[in-house]
């Protein structure tokens, strides 16, 4: 008997699915809990764990917060929120264990698919190398994003690659932001030339605008993730991160790729609306590594934007531009002068599941 010939199945964006805006209702927000004492060397982790526990606070009022961690630690997080005026209905903690805390980029993307009056979610499952090999293991993190397409009986989509939800940024209307200091990193899919790489963006998330900046910023392990400099607020309006100080070491690449921003359109050929954000002062480890703290590594709730702050005199300034920015939701400062030592912030943290 010959063998039938294999079936080609259809790939997301056939099948009418797209990466939603992260502004756009959520059903949840998926976070991993800090335990890996490996990654904020020199602090204890009770001074990192606060961060989780407001950022619960501020989102559980009207989205659901699903907590991933090893079932030992669940009695430990919920002794921890207990102090915080999280609505415990819409916490639910999963007996999944982690290597790290990153979700954003360990965690799953989600997909939307609208018609006929329906919503239907699906899951994208990229491959996570911990950012070209840095920091194993990431055995446990890599498996994420199954775990939760079983606790969500969704479909998942395995385009085989390695992309980290860090690096992209998208309006929800076709348009993607990234960088090509981290998504053509040889570090990532050396086999993959730029062009396959945007066949896959647009084939498993629907993109069809892909718009390209230089180098992110100093301090950033993860080889220039865009959620750390330029971020949409709308479908035709970005933040943009900027130095002011010429002798700063951010200064350049930021005013390269603000220079960059203002050549590029949207999906429609319109022109950016830009919004600059200040920088935080340079922040330093104790044995002298540059911390990547920034304002752009905010994340958009269903009624909060978490915004990471670092007893900074900038902080407030963020504060206000953000709040303007978002009049329907409360800006949440919150402090990560600790969590920022991991060499990341809120947005690293931080995934959504639209509804």
């Amino acid at each position: 008997m010959k063998n039938s010939p294999c079936v080609k199945m259809p790939l997301p964006a056939q099948l009418g699915f797209r990466m939603p805006a992260e502004w756009e209702e959520h059903r949840a927000t998926w976070l991993s809990w800090p335990h890996n004492v490996e990654t904020w060397p020199g602090v204890d982790i009770s001074k990192v764990e606060p961060a989780w526990a407001k950022m619960t606070e501020a989102l559980s009022p009207k989205e659901e917060v699903n907590i991933l961690a090893a079932k030992a630690m669940h009695s430990r997080i919920r002794k921890i929120l207990s102090s915080y005026k999280a609505v415990e209905k819409n916490v639910i903690l999963h007996d999944i264990p982690t290597d790290d805390a990153w979700a954003r980029d360990a965690g799953p993307i989600f997909i939307r698919a609208e018609g006929d009056g329906q919503r239907q979610i699906a899951l994208v499952d990229f491959e996570f190398n911990k950012w070209g090999g840095k920091y194993p293991p990431w055995d446990q993190d890599n498996q994420i994003p199954q775990k939760v397409a079983k606790i969500r009986n969704c479909a998942s989509f395995t385009p085989g690659i390695v992309l980290e939800g860090g690096s992209i940024d998208t309006n929800g209307k076709g348009t993607v932001l990234t960088t090509a200091q981290c998504l053509l990193n040889k570090n990532r899919n050396p086999s993959l030339s730029k062009e396959q790489i945007e066949q896959i963006l647009r084939d498993y998330l629907g993109f069809t605008n892909i718009l390209w900046l230089g180098e992110g910023i100093a301090g950033d392990d993860t080889d220039g993730h865009i959620d750390d400099i330029v971020r949409f607020i709308n479908p035709t309006t970005v933040v943009s991160v900027v130095e002011d100080d010429p002798a700063e070491e951010n200064y350049k690449p930021l005013q390269e790729n603000l220079k960059k921003l203002k050549t590029l359109k949207d999906q429609d050929g319109r022109p950016l609306e830009i919004v600059t954000l200040p920088m935080p002062r340079p922040r330093y480890h104790t044995d002298g590594l540059r911390l990547p703290a920034s304002y752009a590594n905010f994340y958009i709730g269903n009624g909060a934007v978490l915004l990471p702050v670092f007893s900074d005199p900038n902080d407030e300034k963020a504060v206000a531009i953000l709040s303007k920015l978002f009049p329907g939701r409360k800006v949440v400062p919150v402090d990560c002068t600790d969590v920022i030592v991991g060499l990341g912030a809120i947005h690293c943290v931080t995934q959504q599941e639209p509804k």
